[in-house]
């Protein structure tokens, strides 16, 4: 058994070379990476880093600014998330743009042999403005294909519409034309939506009324739940191995109760992955068949606070406490495409400083953790790419090159040999830490005992935090430092703790740090704390033998 350990590889610029770098420069100047691109040797890479799954973000076919209406497109390459066809995968990131869908079945087979399961995207809450699938199967209806677009709301419309106004938003889109208008993707009931709406998408209709008090018309069941169940089935029978489900709070939950069930049936080991900010639904969610939640608003925040906000570390306790019945099925991570990068100046200035987090997220549970490409290098995305803008977060709407991930690839060798040093530690400590998270007994399905509550004097709880983690014989002690300076910590295990983990007390141990290699002696009991050095902004996973 061992801890889902998910490497998010955004394919658009992961295999990008090129370094140009031009903002707002289009596919033939700032190039594009492929399918064809993640090789074995980059997958070899991947798995080094202890991941189990790799989500390839930004694989179905979206609208762009070549192919699309440019006014109604965000940059140059377009979002992902603005879907022009379910069936089929961006062009863009193919070799032979006709053998698209071969190149992805490649890959998906590579991904397999090296041992990694495979992640896409499901983008259930909307669709580009200008959707058409051209590669539905035979005898397959398009969505909004057999709309009545002069009612506002139906259960047999896939789209919610406007009747008698035209889609003219609150900024120039030129000759582009629809009427009547739709809705739009963040649930904007406006022909006239601003810059700062999902203006390039439009929302899909589950049979909720929304205009009409929110009321659920689910009996018999709407036209968009079998199309898009469809949809699902047709990447599973893929060898897509999960769905990371994108804003799936926006879209009814009874509608994922009944399609999961129905994807399992067929597929019995396909997970789904919801993104999700509302944690009043989170249970809702994990009984409709979801296997896994986005800790955003809680874990992550809250992360994010201690490294770069100057929140306590105590509070790391009341986290995970919020949500310990379901805890197993919450999401870890510090960065994704959503986030800004832990090394821009928009967080913490250095991938190195969240040090302290990563070990928190990697192994305060039997959860799963995430990693986004480019983070294990410290990767600081403070550039002008285009529509993106200097935001701290590698653009997802424009052709763009990667400088740390194109040190770490050498063109297509993906031996590390362009790093500099600070890089290269950078991601040693990724892939140990990782790799002791997917392996290790203790975090993969072990007990945890949080000693925050227990420490006292010498101990600073606003910047240090410590907790056990034991499954049989394997006792991992955990410390990390979240100070900007060395410090000598001072941790207590309660009696309790000796009790719940049935640890023997008073006896001497031989600690050894799994991380740093450091060992430390002595004896083991309430009444004497174990003293652990820390430098600034790090931790320790003591073995205690």
């Amino acid at each position: 058994m061992s801890k889902i350990i998910i490497y998010q590889c955004f394919p658009r610029w992961f295999t990008n070379y090129v370094t140009a770098r031009v903002p707002r420069g289009n596919k033939s100047v700032n190039g594009c990476g492929t399918f064809a691109g993640i090789n074995t040797k980059a997958l070899k890479g991947i798995l080094e880093l202890g991941a189990t799954h790799v989500w390839y973000t930004g694989v179905l076919r979206h609208a762009t600014a070549e192919l699309n209406t440019p006014s109604i497109t965000k940059g140059k390459a377009g979002s992902p998330y603005a879907i022009t066809d379910y069936y089929d995968v961006d062009p863009d990131l193919a070799v032979h743009t006709d053998k698209r869908m071969e190149e992805f079945e490649a890959l998906v087979a590579r991904t397999h042999k090296a041992g990694l399961k495979v992640i896409i995207d499901f983008v259930p809450n909307h669709v580009s403005r200008e959707y058409k699938s051209a590669c539905r199967p035979k005898g397959v209806e398009d969505l909004g294909e057999k709309d009545h677009s002069e009612w506002a709301f139906s259960p047999l419309n896939n789209f919610y519409y406007i009747p008698g106004e035209e889609f003219r938003p609150t900024f120039d889109i030129g000759d582009y034309h629809e009427y009547p208008a739709k809705v739009t993707g963040n649930d904007c009931f406006s022909a006239h939506p601003s810059e700062n709406e999902w203006y390039e998408t439009v929302k899909l209709n589950y049979g909720v009324h929304y205009m009409g008090g929110g009321e659920k018309q689910f009996d018999p069941i709407p036209d968009t739940w079998r199309k898009m169940c469809d949809i699902l089935l047709f990447w599973a029978g893929k060898g897509v191995d999960a769905f990371r489900v994108d804003m799936a709070h926006m879209v009814p939950v009874e509608f994922f109760n009944w399609a999961i069930h129905r994807v399992r049936a067929v597929f019995p080991e396909v997970q789904f992955i919801a993104e999700i900010y509302d944690p009043d639904i989170y249970r809702q969610y994990i009984q409709a068949g979801f296997d896994y939640l986005y800790d955003k608003v809680g874990m992550y925040d809250y992360l994010r606070g201690v490294t770069s906000r100057d929140y306590s570390a105590e509070g790391i306790s009341y986290q995970w406490q919020a949500v310990d019945d379901i805890r197993e099925h919450m999401l870890y991570f510090l960065e994704n495409h959503d986030e800004q990068r832990i090394a821009s100046g928009f967080f913490c200035g250095s991938g190195r400083a969240a040090e302290p987090a990563m070990i928190v997220a990697a192994t305060l549970g039997t959860n799963p953790v995430m990693i986004y490409s480019g983070q294990e290098l410290g990767e600081k995305a403070m550039d002008v790419e285009g529509f993106s803008g200097m935001d701290g977060k590698t653009t997802i709407f424009d052709y763009w090159g990667v400088r740390s991930l194109q040190a770490w690839a050498n063109n297509g060798k993906f031996d590390g040999a362009n790093l500099d040093d600070e890089q290269r530690e950078l991601r040693a400590f990724y892939c140990k830490l990782l790799q002791i998270a997917k392996t290790n007994p203790a975090i993969t399905k072990g007990m945890m005992y949080d000693l925050e509550y227990a420490q006292g004097e010498g101990f600073n709880r606003h910047k240090q935090f410590a907790f056990l983690r034991k499954q049989e014989k394997e006792t991992l002690l955990i410390v990390v430092n979240f100070d900007d300076r060395q410090v000598e910590v001072p941790v207590t295990i309660p009696t309790d703790a000796f009790r719940y983990l049935q640890i023997d007390e008073k006896i001497s141990v031989h600690a050894e740090d799994l991380l740093s290699g450091k060992t430390y002696e002595g004896p083991l009991m309430a009444s004497m704390p174990l003293r652990v050095t820390l430098p600034a902004w790090t931790g320790a996973i003591l073995r205690l033998r």
